[in-house]
């Protein structure tokens, strides 16, 4: 699979988390505008910077014109973390990662987490917020994980409905259409966590320090 690496302009990432994604493979790199704040301080050369670039300091990403590929796009009709991913989709990548698209701006933040959605048909949009990623997921998934993780769930649909194996709070053909139900830190009881979900995508939030450190993120 083709994978890259979105750093927004949200709150910074850390470079441990960063070089942990390159060696998984997600070694392509794009910044999205004021992205590219945080890959200069951390020291990382972005393959990628787009945006319309109303963010980003002028002379800084002068800087940067003979080490990355700069493209500027002026449509104001989408955000600079969508511009990045239409062009990860022109380029075949299958799969993103995003960093810094949470942070202090609760709308960034809500938008962000709804571009994973909207995206998800196109491309495995994932989100790595501080110690937690977000995944959507539909249909029949499975994943590995370790007894005492947290793991939250959140739909948005009233005609979702979600049956888990492997969880301490099962769900049995459960509704929880976001704002009404929740399935809040609930716990992994077993090495692995089966869900089956019918009509709809859901929200799957895990612990990424708990991934990262029993090598369980693919």
């Amino acid at each position: 699979m083709n994978k890259c690496l979105i750093i927004g302009n949200g709150k910074a990432p850390e470079k441990k988390t960063i070089l942990f994604l390159i060696k998984k493979g997600y070694d392509t790199i794009i910044c999205a505008d004021g992205g590219l704040h945080h890959a200069h301080k951390l020291k990382i050369i972005p393959h990628y910077i787009i945006g319309d670039f109303d963010s980003v300091d002028k002379i800084l990403l002068e800087e940067y014109r003979n080490k990355s590929k700069v493209i500027k796009v002026k449509r104001q009709d989408d955000t600079d973390i969508e511009k990045c991913l239409k062009y990860a989709l022109k380029l075949k990548f299958t799969e993103a990662v995003l960093l810094s698209v949470t942070g202090d701006r609760l709308d960034h933040s809500f938008c962000n987490l709804g571009i994973a959605l909207k995206f998800h048909d196109k491309i495995n949009v994932r989100i790595i917020s501080e110690t937690s990623l977000l995944s959507v997921y539909e249909k029949q998934v499975s994943f590995e994980t370790k007894k005492g993780e947290y793991i939250s769930l959140y739909a948005f649909d009233s005609k979702t409905k979600i049956t888990s194996r492997g969880l301490k709070f099962p769900l049995k053909g459960t509704q929880l259409p976001f704002g009404v139900r929740e399935s809040t830190s609930n716990v992994a009881v077993k090495e692995e966590v089966k869900l089956n979900i019918n009509n709809g995508k859901i929200f799957v939030i895990r612990d990424f320090e708990t991934m990262r450190k029993n090598d369980l993120f693919i």
